[in-house]
């Protein structure tokens, strides 16, 4: 196997943990602009004292080292603030999808146990169900507490459209929920000789569904983070104090957790913070402060690119694009690069990797389709499935395994989960296969893992059919993705039904809502008489996507 360059690049992780990415930020650009929410401006210096003050609260509600603090929220101001405030304590932040279904929610704060939850107002439903703070300390985040004072005050209203907007932003507040926003203004900043973390303490965890669908939590560390961050600004020539970041991957997500939380943060960054994707809401922050590096996934930027074309809005300021999570489609990539003017490209990584283990270089050298080279200080294998210790010549197909100080300390609580990818002295399996190159890029060739990625999430496909066999019309069901140049994949459930039974995909997506998030759900269904199945029994999913697809073109 040839080795690439950057495997061979020195690479020594610095002695920082995360909180000193704000301190060092603080130290170099106070006065910078470090949040845009919708106009709402936040300088690394008041974020500091927000911080200062946030860790107090988390201490007065007995938050200490290695503790769990779960964070239940969309991208705002107080998101960093919690994330922040909870690493200056030694304590452990748990990331939560605010509209993951209530039982997937309840499943992960029972696992990781956090004592405390920061959680959205709409999100207190799942977090307290019936009411129910189950012991913990509960903190309500009101999103309308950071928008600016113009905005609060048109929500204000007695219009419709400030009564929609408001319900959509705001929801109910059970007894016994402290506010959040009123808890951090009232409180004293933490005294600066408080104890902070060590390198090697947990940091984040981060929840994937693995592709078993069985809930893990993924164990990364300060280094872990620390690493991801220099190894990214290594790699990418972004100026300090000087960027404009667009930020609209969800903080609970690996990808957007190492871009907005703590690349941006290193950098001294402004973020336009946005609390969805929305084109709309997009073009008005480019209108208020030009954005110079956008990270996203090909759903984002075909559509962004769409909507900025037909109005003919300026993108010019956009030097870099990163696309992640799933292949980006070279007119895609090719539209956004006329239309900014700058350069886009792909990369690869895991939740298990702080993500980021592959990169396509930022400059013509760029290879569309590739995964791209090792990341500074990454070392890769390509493997024989079957035979993990046995590499593969040139330019086969083989499993990928990375090693470097981005991979995770393993899954939380759950040894014999981390020993099943962990093989080899620190080798992360990555369960996807690719060719590498004489030139040491690597491309995608299939995957091992049977998981769908539609829009930038991972779906796992046997939570998908758990959720649908409860449904007393189906008797069995497989779920696949199907190629779909928006999405990437879109999830399509094959159904068998009881004798006599029907059902469509309407009432199957009102009725399992409560089990799934809004990305699992099925997007198409196809009949079928019976599943596929190899001599052990086992559904050939393969074979389903196989069947259904002439289905669904038809």
């Amino acid at each position: 196997m040839n080795p690439t360059p950057a495997s061979h690049a020195p690479f020594q992780v610095p002695d920082l943990t995360v909180p000193d990415l704000l301190d060092n930020a603080v130290a170099r650009a106070g006065d910078n602009v470090a949040l845009d929410f919708l106009g709402a401006t936040t300088t690394y210096r008041e974020l500091a004292d927000q911080v200062d003050r946030a860790a107090t609260v988390l201490r007065d509600a007995g938050v200490r080292a290695g503790d769990r603090v779960a964070l239940v929220l969309p991208n705002c101001p107080q998101h960093v603030v919690a994330f922040y405030a909870a690493l200056r304590l030694g304590a452990i932040v748990a990331e939560h999808n605010p509209l993951a279904a209530p039982a997937e929610l309840q499943s992960q704060l029972a696992a990781h146990g956090a004592d405390v939850v920061i959680a959205w107002e709409k999100s207190l439903d799942k977090v307290c169900p019936d009411g129910d703070l189950q012991g913990r300390t509960v903190f309500a985040v009101d999103l309308t507490a950071a928008l600016p004072a113009r905005s609060r005050f048109l929500l204000r209203l007695p219009l419709r459209a400030a009564r929609t907007q408001r319900e959509a932003m705001r929801g109910p507040v059970r007894p016994g929920v402290t506010s959040w926003e009123s808890a951090v203004r009232r409180a004293e900043p933490l005294p600066a000789n408080q104890p902070g973390p060590a390198r090697s303490d947990t940091a984040v965890l981060l929840h994937t569904g693995g592709t078993t669908g069985t809930p893990k939590a993924v164990v990364l560390t300060h280094d872990n983070l620390v690493a991801n961050v220099h190894q990214a600004s290594e790699w990418i020539d972004l100026r300090h104090g000087e960027e404009v970041f667009a930020a609209v991957l969800p903080f609970f997500h690996a990808f957007g957790l190492t871009l907005s939380l703590t690349t941006a943060v290193h950098l001294g960054a402004t973020q336009a913070v946005l609390p969805r994707f929305d084109p709309d809401l997009v073009l008005a922050a480019q209108r208020r402060r030009p954005i110079t590096f956008f990270g996203g996934v090909p759903p984002i930027f075909a559509r962004l690119t769409e909507v900025a074309t037909e109005r003919g809005a300026d993108l010019s300021s956009v030097r870099f694009a990163i696309s992640g999570a799933m292949s980006l489609d070279g007119e895609v990539a090719r539209a956004w690069e006329e239309l900014t003017g700058g350069l886009i490209i792909e990369g690869y990584g895991m939740t298990e990797t702080s993500p980021v283990v592959l990169g396509n270089p930022l400059s013509p050298q760029r290879r569309p389709g590739a995964l791209g080279l090792p990341f500074p200080g990454t070392e890769i294998r390509v493997v024989d499935p079957e035979e993990p210790g046995t590499e593969v010549p040139t330019g086969e197909i083989g499993e990928l395994l990375v090693r470097g100080p981005q991979v995770f300390a393993g899954y939380w609580q759950n040894p014999q989960a981390t020993a099943e990818v962990m093989v080899d002295g620190g080798w992360l399996r990555t369960g996807d296969l690719v060719r590498q190159g004489e030139d040491g890029f690597v491309t995608l060739a299939d995957r091992r893992k049977e998981l769908i990625i539609s829009g930038g999430f991972n779906v796992y496909p046997s939570q998908v059919e758990e959720a649908l066999r409860l449904l007393p019309e189906i008797r069995d069901a497989a779920v696949v993705g199907v190629p779909d140049r928006a999405m990437g994949e879109r999830v399509v459930a094959a159904l068998v039904l009881e004798t006599g039974s029907s059902i469509d995909l309407d009432a199957i997506r009102q009725r399992v809502a409560e089990r799934l998030s809004h990305y699992a759900m099925p997007r198409a269904i196809a009949v079928l008489d019976d599943l596929p199945r190899s001599q052990l029994g086992k559904v050939l999913r393969r074979a389903v996507r196989e069947q259904v697809m002439p289905q669904l073109s038809a």
